[in-house]
């Protein structure tokens, strides 16, 4: 008599525990990693002064090799956080982007972000040392969310997602 509780409360505890797929499931979801693609280095331009932008921006592109170590597809949808060039935030960054993700393999996605000087008054040393041609630091740091199908939407981070240097190209 006494085993028909315990059994009761396992069958309860089963059934709870199935109930909530999203979030036991991420566990079995393996984090895409990001790294640099070698290939594609970084690049940083000085736009110069117009209308829309009087002191000029920065434009920068990074490429990413995203790699999908799980043994199904998923969807890579969002990744934001934010850009630091020389270990100052430069810009917040978020990206929509519905890149498909095959089973065990990998997307190369190109992430543009412009850094507009009015909107990060302390990041004047970068742009002069853009100008000059210097290598600039750079880091991603943010999170990015994957749809997984049936094991659910999950997201992972915060991290640093990208970092190295890049040159300015003219």
């Amino acid at each position: 008599m006494r085993r028909t509780p315990i059994v009761l409360m396992l069958a309860v505890l089963a059934a709870a525990l199935s109930a909530c797929p999203p979030e036991l499931a991420q566990r079995g979801v393996q984090a895409p990693q990001f790294e640099i693609v070698p290939d594609r280095p970084a690049e940083l331009r000085v736009l110069p002064p117009s209308a829309e932008r009087p002191f000029g921006a920065l434009a920068v592109r990074l490429w990413a090799r995203v790699t999908n170590p799980n043994p199904y597809g998923m969807t890579l949808l969002r990744v934001w956080g934010d850009l630091n060039l020389e270990g100052t935030r430069a810009a917040e960054v978020d990206f929509p982007l519905g890149v498909p993700l095959p089973a065990r393999g990998e997307a190369i996605v190109p992430l543009d972000v412009i850094v507009d000087p009015r909107d990060v008054p302390e990041i004047a040393p970068v742009v002069t040392r853009a100008i000059l041609g210097q290598h600039i630091g750079y880091e991603l740091v943010g999170r990015f969310t994957v749809d997984a199908g049936a094991l659910g939407t999950p997201t992972f981070g915060p991290m640093t997602l990208l970092s190295g240097t890049m040159q300015t190209r003219r």
